[in-house]
């Protein structure tokens, strides 16, 4: 069993995401970050649960939803590695 290891890109767009909540509510912002961080749990006993990213179309680039996020990651040998997290709304094409 592998571990869930968080890139620094995506802990910035969770940053953003709860900054951006906060304005209204820094309680909802605060829950919302943790119910993300949550839902990724299970990433480290079924790595492959999330359905792959269909602008990629590799089958190790994964994202599960969460509401309207998409929470984008890699599975590189038994290791998870969240990549980003991004409003489903959002225009979004890989790098």
């Amino acid at each position: 069993m592998g571990q869930v290891i968080w890139s620094p890109t995506a802990l910035n767009d969770i940053d953003a995401i709860a900054e951006y909540i906060a304005r209204d509510s820094v309680d909802r912002a605060a829950l919302f970050v943790s119910r993300i961080i949550e839902s990724t749990d299970q990433l480290q006993k079924f790595p492959l649960s999330g359905r792959i990213i269909p602008e990629i179309g590799d089958k190790s680039c994964r994202e599960l939803l969460y509401g309207f996020y998409r929470i984008m990651y890699r599975v590189e040998d038994n290791d998870v590695w969240i990549t980003g997290v991004v409003h489903g709304e959002r225009d979004w094409k890989p790098t």
